[in-house]
């Protein structure tokens, strides 16, 4: 029996050396391609800027049904859109009675805050934050929490996530993705509950 209580340890703590090393791996996606991907989200704050008409330069926060005031044509909906189908929404709306050829700019000045919680066997459960347009997969997540305890069961991680009214809950083995699984670049949503189950020996 002790036999195998030591085997299992070893294995154990050779996971915990594979899984560093995957803390280590560079995101999927390169930053420049995130941010040209990021879609505007509300509570975002962004610099609105039309050129050679400074008088309608302003900050403008993005309200929690995604829309937000602009100088002369008030109220538009740009939450859920990229940089780019915004400028161009906005873009339209001037152009309709208002400018000539107008040539707006977005730029987020501070983005909302996002956050995610980590719960169960790690380091340092809590809650943690996604910057702007950053990516953060599970394993990375976890690493964020600390990495795993001692009497951490890797093989069971849960992730609870809300979308649409609905939650539902997702089930990962950390284990596998260790290995190379297919699933090892599970990304994380703002509002994801994820908890890490401890090993019953």
């Amino acid at each position: 029996m002790w036999i195998q209580n030591v085997v299992s340890c070893c294995l154990h703590r050779a996971f915990l050396v594979a899984f560093a090393i995957l803390l280590i791996l560079p995101p999927q996606l390169p930053a420049q391609e995130q941010d040209a991907n990021y879609l505007l989200s509300p509570d975002d704050l962004v610099d609105f800027r039309v050129f050679q008409e400074q008088d309608l330069d302003s900050v403008v926060r993005i309200a929690g049904d995604g829309k937000a005031n602009f100088p002369l044509i008030g109220s538009i909906k740009i939450g859920g859109l990229s940089i780019a189908a915004a400028v161009a929404a906005l873009q339209d709306r001037y152009r309709d009675g208002y400018l000539v050829n107008p040539q707006v700019s977005i730029t987020v000045r501070a983005y909302a805050k996002k956050r995610f919680t980590v719960l169960g066997q790690v380091q340092k459960p809590g809650s943690y934050t996604i910057e702007g347009s950053e990516e953060i997969t599970l394993l990375q997540a976890i690493g964020m929490a600390g990495g795993f305890t001692r009497i951490a069961d890797p093989s069971k991680i849960t992730v609870k996530r809300r979308a649409a009214g609905k939650e539902t809950v997702l089930r990962f083995d950390a284990k596998q993705m260790a290995r190379g699984a297919n699933d090892t670049f599970v990304v994380i949503k703002p509002g994801d509950v994820i908890t890490v189950a401890e090993s019953i020996f």
